[in-house]
């Protein structure tokens, strides 16, 4: 302490030498929601400016360099340079084609013969987690109701655009995963999205359930283009129609308790989760007359169909633990 109303804090001269601090330059002092805090140079909040080079040859594999791109794009990197010796391949520059329209964000700036440089031109305040997850929910919701109306209604059409569907839904992922660590490494930016990483996790971590229900959905669609709906019959259709509304109802309750914040709702929701499983075991006791060709695909079918119920209730069990997390922040 100095004087009657001042307070002095020494910092580490390892630190002020590695940052390059200099006498009268200004430092940040930010209180963090446990109290302690964080002295930082970025006064201002600007984002912070990370890049990532990968270097590539004529014997770099394709789709390892996929998702190496996929990767580095969701740790967070705004700028990622692509780099060779020589000439960069033209499988690899396919691939950052398809990289390019599977993300949200990142867009080609420079290229040369040797060296692609791409960099993310979408402000991360401009997609809230929210938005990102109730697009989600519509999306993936739509694809399960649509793949088991293209197995009903013999529409191998509509299962293909399902699982192309899957694609919106990854990008959306791949999103929030990626603001997810952003914010974990600049404070600053939790703030401006008026957020906290114990608000944020749970936002991922129901995102990563949304994207999983999306691939049961793909796998519901891929499963109808092998039989036909009179291979399944009246009765079996009408019991794979029934526990796949419950399925869905379930779905959206529990998406609906976590965007309310409805701990009642979630806990009504998880303790309802056994009463699906009378529709699931009717539907395989009754396809075990069928032929293997057509008893398999059903019995895939009603597996996904179940684990879209119990992916519903991991939702209402988060809505339960994110609120008792935030509870006190």
């Amino acid at each position: 302490m100095t004087g009657g109303s001042s307070y002095v804090i020494t910092l580490p001269k390892n630190w002020v030498e590695s940052l390059h601090i200099k006498k009268n330059d200004p430092l940040g002092v930010l209180i963090q929601p446990d109290g302690t805090l964080m002295v930082t140079r970025n006064i201002n909040g600007d984002q912070i400016q990370r890049v990532k080079e990968i270097t590539v040859d004529q014997q770099t594999e394709p789709d390892f360099f996929l998702r190496l791109l996929i990767g580095t794009y969701i740790a967070g990197y705004s700028t990622i340079k692509i780099t060779t010796k020589d000439r960069i391949p033209g499988q690899i520059r396919v691939k950052l084609r398809e990289f390019s329209s599977m993300v949200i964000g990142p867009e080609c700036v420079e290229e040369t013969d040797q060296s692609i440089l791409l960099k993310d031109l979408l402000n991360p305040l401009e997609m809230p987690f929210e938005n990102s997850l109730k697009r989600m929910f519509v999306i993936v919701k739509g694809m399960h109701h649509d793949a088991i109306e293209a197995l009903l209604k013999d529409d191998p059409a509509l299962a293909e655009d399902v699982m192309d569907r899957d694609n919106d839904v990854d990008r959306l992922f791949w999103l929030i995963a990626r603001q997810t660590n952003m914010i974990m490494q600049n404070i600053h930016l939790s703030r401006k999205m008026n957020t906290t990483i114990v608000r944020m996790l749970p936002h991922f971590q129901v995102g990563r359930i949304m994207e999983r229900v999306g691939d049961h959905g793909v796998r519901i669609a891929h499963n109808t283009r092998k039989i036909s709906s009179s291979d399944v019959g009246p009765d079996i259709s009408t019991h794979i129609q029934k526990a796949s509304d419950a399925a869905i109802q379930a779905f959206e309750k529990s998406v609906e308790a976590f965007f309310t914040h409805d701990l009642k709702k979630a806990n009504r929701m998880i303790e309802s989760i056994h009463q699906l499983e009378e529709n699931y075991n009717l539907i395989n006791s009754e396809i075990l007359s069928l032929p293997a060709t057509v008893a398999v695909p059903i019995r895939n079918i009603t597996d996904s169909i179940r684990r879209t119920g119990e992916y519903s209730a991991d939702i209402a069990e988060n809505v339960i633990n994110y609120e008792m997390m935030i509870e006190d922040t």
